[in-house]
């Protein structure tokens, strides 16, 4: 099982960055967004 998910990662590298990118990037404009709700 650990040798599947091994295979897994190696073989899906580019997408988990795309994909962790994308995350960082939902959270960030999340914080921004309540950030400038609250100030106004």
């Amino acid at each position: 099982m650990l040798s599947d998910i091994k295979t897994i990662l190696a073989n899906s590298h580019a997408t988990l960055l795309e994909d962790s990118l994308g995350l960082i990037a939902l959270f960030t404009m999340l914080i921004v967004g309540l950030h400038l709700s609250g100030a106004a």
